[in-house]
């Protein structure tokens, strides 16, 4: 299915995140600004995609390339090991494999002791967005690993015609993600990408479990939330698969957005009666608020 035929009948999902900024290696450690930025999550996000490194389909067309760098504490200089790093992207014909258990170029590998992670794959291509909007082309990333905050970002290239076109790679935080394609003496492409990790707010798994769950909205019943739990994380359904919920605090969680994308906050709050109350805050960051209340019923 072409991307801009999907996206008719799925939402734009926007999502917490965070992702390297300029860094290098300086021979004893990375240095540099550790920045932590947001981008969209999109609506192509499939949980449990093969674990492998390389995702090239020979008979497809595309340039092959490298994606590699290496997933770092927030120290800037320490490693993480076995961090569980996720890859997805289009096709050269702006096709993302929704539904296939070919899971095409989908895939996850875990970062070695030194932190280094990589995939071969082949370059996805800007496509049509629908409405005459094209998005430029963009590798999706979701890292995770315990203790962190869940990562997810998208990386961008540089030469690309429709970067100062598109909501999120034109934002200044993106500026730090639109990378340059190296080029090795065997002809691959090569992109490095270096992450830095967040410390994450623990949140008790049994807290989690019990805000999972379908809410309705207290004025129209026909309209529901559902939180569900991935990897000890809660997450808040759409139509192809959900949202990752971000831990703020004071039974609150959020799903920042960026520049044209907006915000939008979660809280929960135990009723007398054993009710559970979800409020959700959306915030155009246009001026325009909107708010849901929605219960879900202790059983």
């Amino acid at each position: 299915m072409k991307r801009r035929h999907f996206i008719s009948k799925t939402p734009l999902a926007v999502v917490a995140l965070s992702s390297a900024g300029f860094i290098s290696f300086n021979g004893k450690s990375y240095v540099g600004d550790c920045q932590t930025t947001t981008d969209i999550l999109g609506p192509f996000y499939r949980p449990d995609s093969p674990v492998r490194n390389d995702l090239v389909i020979e008979s497809n067309q595309g340039e092959i390339v490298m994606l590699k760098g290496k997933i770092i504490n927030d120290d800037c200089s320490t490693p993480i090991e076995n961090a569980k790093v996720e890859l997805w992207h289009c096709s050269a014909d702006q096709v993302y494999d929704n539904e296939s258990e070919d899971y095409n170029y989908r895939g996850t590998t875990f970062s070695a002791a030194t932190g280094s992670y990589f995939f071969r794959t082949q370059m996805p291509v800007p496509y049509d967005a629908g409405g005459g909007m094209y998005r430029p082309a963009h590798f999706h990333l979701m890292i995770s690993a315990p203790g962190y905050q869940n990562l997810i970002t998208q990386l961008y290239f540089t030469g690309d015609p429709y970067l100062q076109k598109d909501a999120s790679s034109k934002s200044p935080t993106a500026k730090s993600r639109i990378l340059q394609v190296e080029k090795e003496a065997d002809g691959t492409l090569l992109v490095p990408f270096h992450v830095i990790m967040q410390k994450q707010l623990p949140v008790d798994p049994a807290i989690i479990d019990r805000l999972v769950g379908i809410y309705h909205d207290k004025t129209d019943k026909k309209t529901t939330l559902e939180f569900f739990k991935h990897e000890d994380q809660l997450w808040l359904k759409n139509d192809l698969y959900g949202l990752f919920l971000q831990y703020k605090g004071e039974n609150t969680f959020i799903i920042p957005g960026t520049g044209d994308w907006g915000s939008t906050e979660i809280k929960f709050e135990i009723k007398k009666d054993g009710s559970m109350l979800a409020t959700r805050t959306r915030d155009s960051g246009r001026g325009e608020i909107q708010v849901l209340h929605a219960v879900k019923m202790n059983h």
